[in-house]
């Protein structure tokens, strides 16, 4: 980005450099629980009840299990519009969605999305309600979620399955993963074993040195040697391409090593997530939401992904704490714009009940484009809370601490 154009957001204002000038985030927070309780009227009996993406038809929800990796953000929206609304409705579907996850927590783990699933569902219970049988889950999932884990190679698998290009029965790890140790750091620190933070740890050092090219941006899988633990391969699985940028994959990274830094301390990744989130805010489009990914052929008319949006602006609101007043004040403003463009160009179609529209879930495999997507919601309603939370003390952490 043009140091004129971060001059601009800086000392003109947002409203100056083409984003809208106001947000008012008690609006936008009625505009997500109504549409939640919109959704809520229409979820079928028995299963699969758990609203994931719009359908083509562009008004009907595509309902999934609780094995989809997905299923966790339904329950974390409900937690989180409990929390804004203190409704007791809410706060009972929550529970119900919620309670709907537990078999994952002890099961065989079928891949790493544990923490997507059941930090986002159980660990929100917990943090708003106190009840001890919701951490009792969590860290039973911490301790599944830990089986995946190769020391040898220093990660935790991903997919423990044949998936294309991943060279099974090879270690493959993917960007996502990082979102994922939160649910081992926060384990560590609330009753379970020690070694879970290690792994997180040593997850978080192998991915920056695996995962990443020069300039900071994200390869989607790296695939190991089990037996070994010599890198294999770098590629970007659902991007255009193994050398592009993919939205929604930087966007794990910045929010990745945000949380490792709030977890750790260690001044290393908050280095890193600022060096991983500039690359990211240096190519975004004028209005501060990409493009599904950042070299697709096809820009300007690409699909967007206001998914990545949301979870940049969740990550950006807690990163700018951490900071000196300079790059503090850069990155609000860019969360805060963020925020604005998604409130006034990306809600959701009229005739359904999502919050945002135009995310892009897997356009290599033709799957969720230009769509609404649960997790788009999830991390729009993060980063809403934390706006309306922050105090002198800074925007309140997803974290249960």
């Amino acid at each position: 980005m043009k140091i004129d154009k971060i001059w601009c957001l800086l000392v003109l204002g947002l409203a100056s450099c083409g984003t809208p000038s106001t947000l008012d985030v008690e609006k936008e927070l009625n505009y997500g629980v109504s549409q939640i309780e919109a959704t809520l009227t229409a979820i079928p009996d028995g299963n699969p009840n758990i609203p994931r993406n719009i359908r083509e038809d562009g008004k009907t929800w595509r309902y999934v299990d609780y094995k989809d990796w997905t299923s966790g953000f339904w329950a974390g929206q409900l937690w989180y519009a409990y929390e804004f609304d203190d409704k007791l409705e809410l706060k009972e579907a929550a529970e119900r969605f919620t309670s709907e996850l537990k078999p994952l927590a002890y099961e065989p783990v079928i891949d790493h999305d544990l923490g997507f699933q059941i930090f986002n569902s159980f660990g929100h219970g917990y943090r708003l309600t106190g009840n001890e049988s919701y951490k009792n889950v969590v860290l039973a999932a911490a301790d599944s979620l830990a089986t995946l884990y190769n020391p040898v190679v220093g990660t935790i698998l991903s997919w423990p399955r044949s998936v294309p290009n991943m060279e099974w029965p090879q270690h493959n790890t993917i960007i996502d993963n990082m979102i994922n140790l939160e649910l081992l750091f926060w384990a560590s620190k609330n009753g379970g074993a020690d070694s879970l933070y290690d792994i997180a740890l040593k997850h978080a050092e192998t991915t920056m040195e695996n995962h990443f090219r020069d300039d900071y941006t994200s390869y989607h899988a790296v695939v190991y040697d089990k037996d070994t633990g010599k890198r294999i391969k770098q590629v970007t699985h659902q991007g255009y391409a193994d050398d592009s940028m993919w939205a929604r994959g930087q966007s794990w990274a910045i929010y990745g090593y945000t949380m490792v830094y709030r977890e750790t301390k260690d001044v290393r990744f908050l280095d890193f997530a600022q060096k991983v989130t500039d690359v990211y805010l240096e190519h975004l489009p004028e209005d501060l939401v990409p493009y599904w990914d950042f070299n697709a052929p096809d820009i300007p008319d690409a699909p967007r992904d206001a998914s990545a949006a949301a979870v940049v602006a969740s990550a950006l609101l807690e990163l700018s704490q951490y900071l000196p007043q300079d790059k503090q004040q850069l990155y609000r403003s860019k969360a805060e714009g963020m925020l604005k463009s998604l409130a006034k160009h990306y809600h959701a179609a009229p005739k359904n009940s999502a919050l945002l529209g135009q995310s892009t879930g897997h356009y290599p495999a033709g799957t969720e484009i230009n769509t609404s997507i649960n997790y788009a919601d999830y991390y729009y309603l993060e980063a809403l809370l934390r706006q309306k939370n922050y105090s002198k003390d800074g925007y309140l952490a997803r974290s249960n601490d």
